[in-house]
C-alpha cells in the first residue's frame, strides 16, 4: 500500500510541474512547444502516447506497482531523447555517471509506454552467443532490452553484438516479420 501511495504522490506532483509549466509558458494552443515536449497519451479507436512529434501505440503490458521515477528536466531531455531515436528507428544510449539514473529513466520510459523492459548486466561472464539468445528472447516478446555496463564487452563481442543490433533495427525499420540473428 505504501508503494501505491508514493507512486500515486510523484505522479501527482509531476502533473502539477507540467501544469505550472503550462501556466508559465502561456500555453494557448496543442502546438506550443511546452505541450508537445510533455509525454501526453490519447484515446481514439486506440490507445497511443505522443512525445513532441512521436507517437508510439501503448501495448498494455502490465507492469504492477513499480517505483516511480522523480522527473527532473534532464528526464524530459532522456525521454525526449529516446522518442526522437525510436522513431527514427534507432535505439537510445543514454551515457553519463554512475549512478545517474540512466537505466532508471529507460526503465521508466518503457513503462510509460506500456513496454515492458529487460535489463541485463553486461559482465565479463556473456559471451556473443548469450548476448543472441537475450536479443531473441527480445524480439520474440516484444520487450525492450536494457544492457548495463555495455563498454564492458571486448571489442569483438562488441562487433558481433552491434551487428546483431543493426540486424534487428533494419528488421524494425522495414516492417519484416522476422529476423535472423544467430
Amino acid at each position: 500500500v505504501r508503494s501505491k501511495k508514493n507512486a500515486l504522490i510523484l505522479d501527482i506532483l509531476r502533473c502539477l510541474d507540467v501544469i505550472d509549466d503550462i501556466a508559465k509558458n502561456r500555453v494557448h494552443s496543442v502546438s506550443d512547444w511546452a505541450w508537445q515536449k510533455q509525454l501526453r497519451y490519447y484515446r481514439q479507436c486506440e490507445c497511443f502516447v505522443r512525445m513532441s512529434d512521436t507517437t508510439f501505440g501503448y501495448s498494455f503490458e502490465y507492469q504492477g506497482c513499480q517505483p516511480k521515477l522523480v522527473y527532473t528536466p534532464l528526464t524530459d531531455k532522456c525521454y525526449l531523447n529516446l522518442c526522437q531515436a525510436l522513431k527514427l528507428g534507432f535505439g537510445g544510449n543514454p551515457i553519463g555517471p554512475a549512478g545517474t539514473g540512466k537505466t532508471e529513466s529507460v526503465k521508466a520510459l518503457g513503462a510509460a509506454l506500456g513496454r515492458h523492459v529487460l535489463v541485463f548486466n553486461c559482465d565479463e561472464g556473456i559471451d556473443t552467443s548469450s548476448m543472441g539468445r537475450m536479443f531473441i528472447g527480445i524480439v520474440s516478446s516484444g520487450a525492450w532490452g536494457c544492457f548495463d555496463e555495455f563498454n564492458r564487452l571486448s571489442q569483438d563481442q562488441l562487433s558481433a553484438v552491434s551487428n546483431q543490433i543493426h540486424m534487428i533495427l533494419v528488421a524494425i525499420k522495414e516492417k519484416k516479420d522476422s529476423v535472423h540473428l544467430l
